[in-house]
């Protein structure tokens, strides 16, 4: 039976999407993870594909194609399996460039949309700061305006490409309140230092510092004093991005433990004749499809242009913690190879466990949900005119 959300187009895009992942990024994962940083030869060919184009404006060289045809791209990037390269992609495609797209006058979307289209800037979004975490109202870098130029100063940590990227859309204080700015990496000031994880070893996460930084008046996004209200909206993206991601990798340790498993023999049969291990996987795929089917619809009316800070939400938060849990119920069926550093689901299970931290932590989706389905709070857009 086809899917209502997925035409043909659709599919072809995805046959292209895999087929391009599988000859120019699948090869190079573990070399990526090794180096800790993703080579950016990988960014402008996927640019040269169009895969950054595909909610951009076409004046700016993008498609402005329907958003279904984005979770397409995100699910393709979670399946191939390597969740710092996922995160990369992302955080430029969905992050940055999302606030470009909608908060960047003409002169900024020239400057810096139309080189991130091509794949030929790689863009970070700096908001969380050392003393703030995920209370974003808390956050202390300000930028003062001096003549044409704002000077900022201040500091943002756990920022993902941050120590490779070109520029940051950073969240700062002004005189009219929390405000965006768009600041080049190799502005005088600017300083960062990578940070060394545990997981996601290929995305490059790092500290940065702003010591009296000088930024055009001109690369405020938006509205001063509006910034709070564009990171609320934005983050719905966000989480939305991150979800379909989630349910990719879930697809893909399902998949890579199936196939052990009928590789696998004990006791004269292969292990996928167990029952009890029949059933564990059964349970597992039963979880996987239904949020699969929900991010979908969610996906579809997001499209619609939908308020859907309730639905992403809710995907952000199960999404993250059922795929901590189906890469430990994984890894589990591989007995002790799955603790191996060189089984793939091994890899898999110190790169989850961030997932439900970053891009707002599971305690924080409950209480979203809970001011919405309990407190009765409702979102409106934060870009009008």
């Amino acid at each position: 039976m086809k899917s209502p959300y997925f035409i043909e187009e659709h599919e072809l895009f995805r046959s292209s999407i895999q087929d391009f992942l599988v000859q120019e990024a699948i090869p190079y994962f573990k070399k990526w993870d090794e180096a800790g940083h993703i080579d950016r030869e990988i960014f402008q060919k996927m640019g040269e594909m169009g895969f950054f184009a595909l909610d951009a404006p076409e004046e700016y060289g993008g498609l402005g194609t329907d958003f279904m045809y984005t979770a397409i791209l995100l699910h393709e990037l979670g399946k191939a399996g390597n969740t710092g390269f996922a995160t990369a992609v992302t955080t430029h495609a969905y992050l940055a460039m999302n606030y470009l797209i909608k908060g960047a006058g003409p002169h900024l979307k020239e400057k810096y949309l139309a080189p991130s289209v091509r794949g030929e800037l790689l863009g970070a979004l700096a908001m969380t700061e050392p003393f703030a975490g995920s209370d974003l109202k808390a956050l202390r870098s300000t930028a003062v305006l001096e003549d044409d130029q704002y000077v900022v100063n201040g500091s943002k940590t756990f920022i993902t490409n941050g120590h490779y990227c070109d520029y940051f859309v950073t969240a700062v204080r002004m005189e009219k309140g929390i405000s965006m700015l768009v600041i080049d990496r190799n502005t005088p000031g600017v300083t960062t230092s990578k940070l060394q994880k545990i997981g996601m070893l290929s995305s490059d996460t790092a500290e940065i510092a702003f010591d009296n930084v000088r930024v055009p008046a001109e690369n405020l996004l938006g509205v001063e004093g509006k910034g709070f209200y564009y990171m609320m909206e934005s983050l719905q993206t966000e989480r939305l991005t991150l979800s379909h991601c989630n349910v990719g990798l879930m697809e893909r340790a399902l998949d890579i433990t199936l196939q052990y498993m009928s590789e696998r023999q004990a006791f004269g049969q292969s292990i996928n004749k167990f029952q009890a291990l029949r059933h564990r996987m059964a349970d597992i795929a039963s979880e996987v499809e239904a949020y699969k089917q929900f991010i979908n619809h969610t996906s579809w009316l997001f499209g619609q242009g939908e308020q859907v800070v309730k639905e992403c939400s809710m995907l952000k938060l199960r999404t993250s913690e059922l795929l901590k849990k189906v890469v430990d119920e994984c890894l589990q069926m591989f007995g002790g190879y799955g603790f191996m550093e060189e089984y793939e689901i091994g890899r898999m299970y110190k790169d989850v466990r961030v997932i439900p931290i970053y891009a707002g932590t599971s305690e924080i989706m409950r209480e979203i949900i809970a001011k919405i389905v309990i407190d009765g709070n409702q979102y409106q857009p934060a870009y009008k005119g």
